[in-house]
């Protein structure tokens, strides 16, 4: 029987989790759900056959990537937007539709080889695009179980990369509003709703007046 670790923090990584426990009778699953959790010392002990390690933020050691499979979930089409912050990144791009990528993990940034890709929209809020990973994400996970994939090699000399966001990222600056579309207005007060540093502009004291939500008119 498999031993499979499951390694989140994130809502929408740790719903696949769940369902994967539920849904998943051929292995023994255990879900690790916050960084104060995680310790190399826990995997030793644990000694699985198969770590998920999806929408986890902190480096892996090289000696846990270097003695047990190791995958990762990565939004985005590989490997292509390779980085921090691919959802924000791509939607502020004008990208509607990408893909979810789950791959092997090595010593470098979301440069292992693919497993399985599945399309997804980028279209609605944050919450909209997290809900479609979560029932995207079980779906392949359960795939890659039961050894339904067929693994390629990424093509660096195709990849881009993107940096992760900050909180002072998220000011719709004087610029933007006098040299920026609707359409790229409306992206990057939708691709920060929900857990993210909301979308917001300054007010002539310096205070913040946050932007939560926005409608394009025809």
């Amino acid at each position: 029987m498999m031993k499979i670790l499951c390694v989140g923090y994130r809502d929408w990584a740790l719903i696949i989790y769940d369902k994967l426990a539920k849904n998943y009778h051929d292995g023994e699953i255990v879900v690790i759900r916050s960084y104060d959790e995680y310790s190399d010392s826990f995997v030793k002990d644990y000694n699985p056959d198969l770590i998920l390690f999806y929408g986890w933020s902190w480096k892996v050691s090289d000696e846990i990537i270097s003695h047990y499979k190791c995958l990762m979930l990565h939004p985005s089409n590989l490997p292509k937007y390779r980085g921090g912050s691919p959802i924000q990144n791509q939607i502020i791009d004008g990208i509607k539709d990408t893909k979810i990528s789950i791959f092997e993990m090595n010593s470098e940034m979301d440069s292992g080889d693919i497993l399985i890709q599945e399309s997804l929209s980028l279209r609605g809020d944050i919450l909209d695009i997290f809900s479609r990973m979560s029932s995207i994400g079980l779906e392949l996970s359960l795939k890659i179980f039961n050894n339904a994939f067929v693994k390629i090699k990424q093509d660096g000399s195709n990849a881009t990369y993107c940096k992760r966001r900050s909180c002072s990222d998220s000011e719709i600056t004087t610029y933007e509003l006098l040299n920026k579309s609707s359409e790229y207005l409306h992206n990057k007060v939708r691709m920060l709703t929900g857990p993210y540093p909301n979308a917001f502009i300054l007010d002539r004291h310096g205070k913040k007046i946050f932007i939560l939500k926005t409608k394009l008119e025809k």
